[in-house]
């Protein structure tokens, strides 16, 4: 199997690859322009980036590629929509980078408080400015609000009490009940965490729902001088928004991410919000830390073995949830060649999709019940042309799925 590594991977992670007799092409300069080109060339199986886009046109151009693996925990870089349609599978490696970025939103929050960069950018000018500096209202005693209690917020929630602080938390499955056994306070919406804190944190999901989140209701919802940390997407904030409370109510911003932020490891910077006094910016990198690279690599080399050895993909984004199938047609039969090209075949005369199959042999290897998965019900007719049409068919039955549409 080709494995094109299009970023930066562990070189744990590269020989592991190798271990599995994986052919291991490293190209981890590629931009995203570059890729479609490079996956042409090297018509990869498996195709591994960290944070540079594959778009539509990069997907169309692997002939033999059928999974796409994102080192790392989100997929908005990869167009997953393409890669359904063209039968890739895409996957992640979700909460192996828990632990940096908890860290990173710790750093923001401190730096915040006490203005750390701001400090250190004085000292370095040559200026003693210890009256101005002075003046930290310190973070014991004081509310974190954390909106998104995944494994990054539970993670944060966790350090953020060593630190003495309360944290109150919205999450769109959160129960009053975990709750409280997670010694946090419940918060119905997101507004209302904005509401009751003096920093909130921003570890959700970008999607559709997600986008601008953090918008002038929600600021406006916020503590005047509170602070905002956001480790997640640029997209689930509203930017010009979020400088007018900058300007207005005095907002500190601790972000690692921004919208327009360079897609590569170099770059400019063209944005009002980062050059803004008050707002410090870091650089993408939550979840680069050594430790949570060489847990990714893990990750994504179980996600390659489990592919190749039984065709499963761990921790898949893109597999229907729930198929089009109504009906449920159980084919026992003697284990011989042709049964099942027999039974598709009456099946695809009557335009009957076939959605899902399963295939179970029994002990001794001698008979084989399938399961075919169909999106309407074959008449009786067709019903008799499958169990006379082959004489390795011992029985023929059908039955309904529950919660199929009628």
């Amino acid at each position: 199997m080709k494995v094109l590594l299009a970023d930066k991977f562990e070189k744990v992670g590269i020989d592991a690859l190798k271990e599995l007799g994986c052919t291991v092409i490293e190209r981890p300069s590629l931009s995203a322009d570059e890729i479609p080109d490079a996956l042409k060339e090297v018509d990869p199986g498996i195709l591994i980036v960290r944070g540079t886009k594959v778009t539509a046109d990069a997907l169309r151009n692997g002939a033999s590629l059928g999974l796409v693996i994102r080192a790392g925990a989100g997929i908005d870089s990869i167009d997953v929509k393409a890669a359904s349609a063209l039968g890739i599978f895409v996957s992640n490696c979700p909460g192996k980078n828990s632990v940096a970025v908890a860290e990173l939103v710790m750093g923001l929050l401190l730096s915040l408080d006490r203005r750390i960069p701001d400090q250190v950018a004085d000292a370095r000018a040559g200026q003693w400015k210890k009256g101005e500096y002075a003046k930290a209202r310190g973070l014991h005693g004081r509310t974190l609000g954390i909106v998104g209690l995944g494994q990054i917020g539970r993670e944060l929630a966790a350090r953020a009490r060593v630190f003495g602080m309360h944290v109150a938390a919205w999450s769109r499955k959160l129960t009053i009940q975990e709750a409280e056994d997670l010694g946090l306070t419940w918060c119905e919406t997101p507004i209302e965490v904005a509401r009751v804190s003096d920093a909130v944190s921003i570890n959700v999901a970008a999607t559709a729902e997600t986008a601008s989140l953090v918008n002038a209701e929600f600021l406006a919802a916020m503590r005047p001088g509170s602070y905002l940390i956001n480790t997640a997407r640029g997209s689930v904030v509203d930017e010009a928004a979020l400088l007018e409370a900058v300007r207005t109510r005095g907002i500190r911003v601790g972000m690692d991410v921004f919208q327009g932020e360079p897609a590569g490891a170099t770059g400019e910077i063209d944005s009002a919000l980062v050059r803004e006094p008050g707002v410090y910016t870091t650089h993408h990198v939550g979840a680069s830390t050594e430790q949570a690279q060489v847990a990714i690599a893990h990750e994504a080399v179980r996600i390659v073995q489990e592919y190749m050895d039984r065709g499963n993909v761990p921790n898949c984004v893109n597999r229907l949830a729930k198929s089009t199938a109504t009906h449920v047609l159980s084919i026992r039969h003697h284990n011989r060649p042709g049964v099942l090209a027999h039974v598709f075949r009456e099946l695809a005369d009557r335009n009957i999709n076939v959605e899902e199959v399963e295939n179970i042999i029994y002990h001794g290897a001698q008979a084989t019940l399938a399961r075919v998965h169909v999106d309407k019900a074959p008449d009786a007719v067709a019903l008799t042309a499958i169990q006379g049409g082959n004489s390795h068919i011992i029985k023929v039955d059908l039955s309904r799925l529950d919660g199929a549409p009628s």
